[in-house]
């Protein structure tokens, strides 16, 4: 019982601790500006999670640049929502809301066959939508909902858009996979033997779990692409803390003070989406100046796990066999 209890209490005050480290650092750090970036015409882009938060500010300024944006989500009301008021700020606005349930690999399927039955080139993938803290569940196909939804539903997207993604790259204009990861990855651990939590379930191990994947995930689809001579290049970001909803699952006094905290000391989720902006659209990164891990508007070094070259593999396959796709 003791047992149990620790293995539920150490991840949470790991994470917690972590947290605070991160927003002591952000706030020595001051506020981020994004630089000025080139105009996107002709680009097209799909950003997971556009209805709201650092989703929507990406889509946003993906489309002020000029680039057609697809937002992917799976509240319908929210991401027509957000589209109307992308178009109120931008009259020459090419932006549409698509559905897209990453808890669902049907609707995973069914977003990527109906983007690629258009026929558009695909320049910019952001892979934002997540969720945090969640209570113990499992998404539409059986996976731990953290692993399906922040990495899985994710990895299955990127693997059915990656045709399009060569496609569409060129040199010195790489096509960019951008994964929305966290500093959660540091504390993160990958249980290959139990990737669904069924042994012991802590949402707050699950969600760095969830997060660490998806680095481990970029560094090696990076190296794919680098070694295939492929013009693609993939990162994970970053964003820092930002005030947005992400945080709605945690206990509730102290998501009662978080509320209050991130309105004064968070970023705004136009700050946080400054760096994911800066891997997608940043010049100074294309060629071999790509990939990578970006946190503060800045390259940064990850833990070695993350560069564990059988850990990156072995996490790649095994997702292959859980989504059929040899």
């Amino acid at each position: 019982m003791l047992s149990a209890f620790w293995c539920h209490l150490l991840p949470a005050i790991k994470l917690y601790l972590l947290g605070l480290k991160v927003l002591l650092l952000q706030l020595l750090n001051g506020p981020l500006r994004l630089p000025v970036m080139p105009r996107q015409d002709g680009n097209v882009a799909i950003v997971t999670g556009g209805g709201r938060g650092i989703g929507y500010e990406v889509a946003r300024h993906l489309v002020r640049l000029g680039a057609h944006v697809i937002i992917g989500g799976r509240d319908e009301q929210e991401g027509l929502a957000a589209v109307r008021r992308i178009c109120e700020h931008y009259k020459e606005a090419k932006v549409e809301f698509k559905k897209l349930d990453l808890a669902s690999l049907q609707s995973v399927r069914q977003f990527a066959q109906s983007f690629r039955e258009r026929d558009l080139p695909l320049n910019i993938l952001v892979n934002n939508a997540g969720v945090m803290l969640v209570p113990e569940g499992r998404t539409e196909d059986g996976f731990e909902q953290h692993f399906g939804v922040n990495y899985l539903g994710h990895f299955l997207l990127t693997w059915l858009l990656l045709d399009t993604l060569k496609d569409s790259g060129k040199s010195g204009h790489v096509s960019r996979v951008v994964n929305v990861s966290s500093s959660a990855h540091r504390i993160g651990q990958i249980r290959l033997n139990d990737l669904n939590s069924c042994q012991s379930y802590s949402s707050h191990a699950a969600y760095c779990q969830s997060k660490l994947a998806q680095v481990l995930f970029s560094f090696h689809l990076h190296q794919e692409m680098q070694s295939g001579g492929f013009q693609v290049s993939s990162c994970a970001v970053d964003p820092g803390m930002v005030d947005t909803a992400l945080y709605c699952h945690l206990w509730t006094p102290l998501h009662l003070a978080q509320s209050v905290i991130a309105r004064l000391l968070f970023r705004t989720p136009e700050e946080g989406a400054t760096t994911v902006l800066s891997a997608a659209l940043s010049p100074a990164l294309e060629g071999d100046c790509g990939g990578g891990y970006w946190a503060n508007g800045c390259r940064e070094m990850t833990t070695p796990l993350t560069f564990d070259p059988q850990l990156q593999v072995s996490l790649w396959e095994i997702s292959l066999q859980l989504l059929n796709l040899h």
